[in-house]
């Protein structure tokens, strides 16, 4: 568990990072480029396995979805006793202790061994991303303060220099400055939101949607659409005053999107700006309603306010929280009107203007204009909170990424292996007999449904049932780089598996593994190859993170 000393922060990171970059050696044993959830488990491991560390981000905030991009936790519905690495459950009670610690909570909260500080309905641990940002800063700060860590905040990959099978450098740009660095390590771990390390180091991807021709996939489209990725979000928090007035200026967008109809198939129910939407599994129109003073409303649907609530205010005695906090990740304001990965910065720019007017422009409707349980029309007492967010537009620092470049990998984790209805088609079980394919490669588990959300290409919601599976070594490693390795949502996995390798636990598992995998070839002077590939060396580094916690297998079947 992490020390309360941990806990003390003297200096924001941001400004300890580009000192601490200017003045070290740029080159280091593990260079982990992106501060993504799986960047920051990545670096952690590999700081822990003993290894020097460069960790850089975009940002001012490490973390990735948990931070920068304020997504609570998705999980399974096992995550309290199983079904994730003893890291990240460490990070987990950090949380909770960090609010019994900082926080005033009523007698009722604190005495809450699960403590959900939002009571969310989408997980067991909705909380505030200040709150994630504080306890992964405290699980670096050991090392940063010894030196054995160097964390490049503000930092873009803009350039790489690489063999036919090894990566060199990268090249660091400062956002703020403009100056550049480069980074020589003697592995790489890409964990950039977009996989963003793979074009520039000229490493074999995939994006989009594969054909069914390439994966066997019985839910993959007859043709190949490398364009079409799942639709991005900018999110951002709301409080609730009752009776004031925090009606934002209408967006220069909303015309637009308050009269925009998604053109997806199967269709979509209407307005984007509504209450209706698409079931996600039956794709048949669904009813939600809203309101921030009640948790349900009788005869209605599920209450978006308390969806991904992030702050419970009945959990808090100060003023301060006489609010929920609400965290907007929904259906409308999903920004699918581009593919992200192949655009110019300017065209980049662009839509992510584009995705921040759809969230602005939600604010606004809900405030103006939707419709309230008692008959009225919005509610003026919304309030964005920009200090929730940690910017001054109040949305958030990064758009939440669902899909990114994958690599084209030693092994691919297609639908036959994780999806439950291609699984009983394969294997002809049912019931307690089924589960995903075994990897005797296995370096850590998850479980998570396949779940898409609209596409660029114009699909709608494309949501599977799937069974817990396993994360294999093979999905981390390219097929020619030996010194690279996936460690976010860039692994060996397809459109569609991408859909439930890519929740929290399992990127930080990516991630954790990936990092404790640079650490140990550097020791035992293997490559990651090699260590997949030759048994008695995969049994050594499965031992290594069966060691340092990380679960390879789930209870109920053993990989062979």
């Amino acid at each position: 568990m992490v020390s309360r000393r941990h806990f003390v922060r003297t200096l924001p990171f941001a400004a300890m990072a580009l000192p601490s970059l200017a003045q070290r050696p740029a080159r280091f044993d593990v260079a982990v480029i992106g501060g993504s959830t799986g960047g920051v488990a990545g670096a952690l491991a590999a700081l822990r396995a003993g290894a020097r560390v460069l960790l850089s981000e975009e940002t001012d905030w490490v973390g990735g979805q948990l931070t920068s991009q304020l997504v609570p936790p998705d999980e399974h519905p096992w995550i309290e006793s199983t079904g994730c690495t003893r890291l990240y459950r460490e990070y987990r009670q950090a949380v909770r202790d960090y609010y019994r610690q900082h926080f005033p909570l009523t007698a009722e909260a604190r005495a809450l061994s699960q403590l959900n500080p939002g009571n969310g309905s989408v997980s067991r641990i909705t909380h505030e991303p200040r709150v994630s940002l504080a306890v992964l800063e405290a699980m670096l700060l050991p090392y940063l303060s010894s030196g054995q860590l160097t964390l490049a905040l503000r930092h873009q990959p803009v350039a790489a220099t690489a063999t036919a099978n090894r990566l060199q450098s990268v090249r660091l740009r400062h956002l703020d400055s403009g100056n550049t660095v480069d980074v020589d390590a003697l592995y790489f771990l890409d964990a950039t939101e977009q996989g963003d390390l793979l074009p520039l180091a000229q490493v074999d991807y995939v994006t989009g949607a594969e054909s069914r021709r390439d994966t066997n996939e019985p839910t993959a489209p007859e043709t190949a659409a490398p364009a079409n990725l799942q639709a991005c979000t900018v999110c951002f928090v709301l409080g609730y005053r009752d009776g004031e007035d925090h009606t934002i200026d209408k967006p220069a967008q909303y015309a637009f999107w308050r009269d925009y109809v998604p053109q997806l198939k199967p269709a979509w129910p209407g307005k984007l700006l509504s209450l209706s939407y698409s079931n996600p599994v039956t794709l048949e129109p669904r009813e939600l309603t809203f309101d921030p003073t009640r948790d349900s409303v009788p005869g209605k649907g599920l209450n978006l306010w308390v969806y991904r609530r992030i702050r419970d205010r009945r959990y808090f005695l100060d003023a301060a929280a006489s609010s929920d906090l609400c965290l907007v990740n929904w259906p409308q304001n999903d920004y699918w009107l581009a593919n992200l990965h192949e655009v110019s910065p300017a065209e980049f720019q662009k839509h992510l203007d584009a995705a921040k007017q759809l969230s602005l422009s939600l604010v606004y409707w809900l405030q103006t204009e939707a419709p309230r349980p008692d008959g009225g029309q919005g509610w003026k007492g919304l309030q964005l909170r920009p200090d929730a967010s940690g910017t001054a537009d109040g949305m958030a620092k990064y758009p939440y990424i669902r899909e990114s470049r994958r690599i084209r990998a030693e092994f691919t984790v297609t639908e036959e292996h994780v999806g439950a209805n291609a699984r009983a088609a394969i294997t002809g079980k049912a019931g307690d007999d089924l589960h995903a394919a075994p990897f005797a490669d296995s370096v850590g588990v998850g479980s998570y449904r396949i779940d898409l959300h609209p596409s660029t290409g114009g699909d709608n919601y494309i949501d599977i049932s799937s069974l817990p599976f396993q994360i294999p070594l093979g999905a981390l490693i390219p097929r020619r780089m030996d010194n690279l390795l996936a460690a976010c949502k860039n692994l060996g996995v397809t459109h569609l598996t991408n859909g439930c390798y890519r929740l929290h636990p399992v990127e930080w598992n990516i991630g954790e593994s990936a990092g404790y995998l640079a650490a140990w070839c550097l020791q035992k002077q293997h490559t990651p190859r090699a260590v997949r590939n030759q048994s008695p060396l995969l049994e050594d580094f499965q031992r290594e993170l069966t060691r340092q916690g990380v679960q390879l297998n789930w209870p109920r079947y053993t990989a062979r």
